[in-house]
């Protein structure tokens, strides 16, 4: 497994580079490494590529926070997957190629399929729904398919039309010396096809902002940073090209009485310390209801009970964690004469027994140094 270097390092910015130093950064490096400047040069090709990347999620301002927050285990969580290949790049760059070098893409023309992209939603839970798992729904803001011109971009009954600059071709050319330049048809922007009637619902997009409910379907046993996803339901592609697809970020209320422990679930009860001495049967509460605990004799503070199967189901194999009863005894307050009486009386009891023990103990270490 490769492990990516960091996209700072990468273009040689500092982390609080400004947008306008990213790209002059980007720049720098992409004239530098560019495979026309490069033929065949394999490691030039992955550093063109990996400054590509670098730039991508630098230059995007949601991409960057979350990448300055999460890093790269981060922008895989939210759906990033890199970029392509040279095509995606130039594609995708081709406005910043065509003002920084006065060349844009080499092989562009026509209209190309393009996925829609990921869309996160973070989905807050209460702790016992994300316990048994739950069924919910939620609202989504994405881009759609236009239902008008279903996503190609002209009004009804009519249809793309070559571009008469570039004729189709989606670019055009001028000479400098001795070498012909190519750049991105101006007009139809490489496509090579315009629009000349476009679709009124979506201003000739071919995709519209809409609010979708999506309906969700949590697993049993989801923690805080589980991840769902739900293929299809991000963004409209373009030209005929998939749909994204939606992460799920859950996060998880605490709860006012259980703690999670992995699988486990941890419940803190409060004892009286006569029920610690002399041992009780008293009822907790847990995940299903209320049970009824034995409370060992002479049980000490922090000592616990297990209560198997109790606990939450564990997502890689159903299999149900314990709960786990901590008692804390209490120190009892505002005792009446009587009760303090017999404290007193129980504390006597309790230093005669070890000053008893403790002579024994003296008695026998005498009797032993004697021997």
């Amino acid at each position: 497994m490769t492990t990516k270097r960091d996209y700072y390092e990468v273009l040689g910015v500092a982390r609080d580079a400004s947008g306008t130093q990213i790209k002059a950064a980007y720049r720098k490096l992409a004239l530098k490494y560019h495979p026309d400047r490069n033929p065949g040069d394999k490691e030039a090709e992955e550093k063109f590529k990996e400054a590509a990347e670098a730039y991508d999620v630098l230059s995007d301002p949601q991409k960057r926070q979350i990448y300055d927050q999460y890093g790269h285990q981060g922008l895989e969580g939210s759906g990033f997957s890199g970029v392509g290949g040279f095509e995606d790049i130039f594609s995708s760059f081709s406005d910043i190629f065509e003002d920084f070098f006065g060349f844009g893409s080499r092989r562009r023309s026509g209209s190309r399929a393009r996925r829609g992209s990921d869309l996160r939603y973070d989905l807050t839970l209460d702790f016992l729904d994300a316990a048994f798992g739950v069924e919910t729904e939620i609202e989504v803001e994405k881009y759609a398919t236009c239902p008008s011109c279903q996503g190609s971009q002209c009004a009804p009954g009519a249809e793309p039309e070559v571009c008469p600059n570039c004729h189709g071709a989606g670019q055009v050319g001028r000479s400098q010396g001795f070498f012909t330049i190519r750049t991105t048809c101006p007009q139809c922007r490489g496509q090579g096809r315009v629009i000349t009637r476009p679709c009124e619902e979506c201003g000739g997009a071919g995709r519209i902002m809409v609010t979708r409910k999506v309906s969700v379907k949590v697993p049993a046993g989801v923690d805080n940073g589980s991840r769902l996803r739900l293929a299809g339901e991000g963004e409209a592609g373009t030209n005929g090209g998939p749909p994204g697809d939606l992460y799920v970020f859950i996060h998880v209320r605490p709860h006012e009485f259980f703690i999670r422990d992995e699988d486990d679930v941890i419940c803190k009860v409060p004892i009286s310390f006569v029920q610690a001495a002399l041992g009780d049967e008293i009822t907790v509460a847990t995940l299903e209801g209320e049970t009824r605990v034995r409370v060992p004799k002479g049980t000490q503070p922090g000592e616990t009970v297990r209560l198997p199967g109790l606990g939450i189901a564990s997502l890689r194999g159903g299999r149900r964690g314990d709960q786990v009863i901590q008692f804390v005894v209490k120190t009892p307050t505002n005792l009446t004469k009587k009760q303090e009486s017999l404290l007193r009386e129980f504390a006597k009891l309790e230093e005669k027994k070890l000053s008893t023990k403790l002579k024994k103990f003296l008695k026998a270490g005498i009797s032993k140094a004697a021997q």
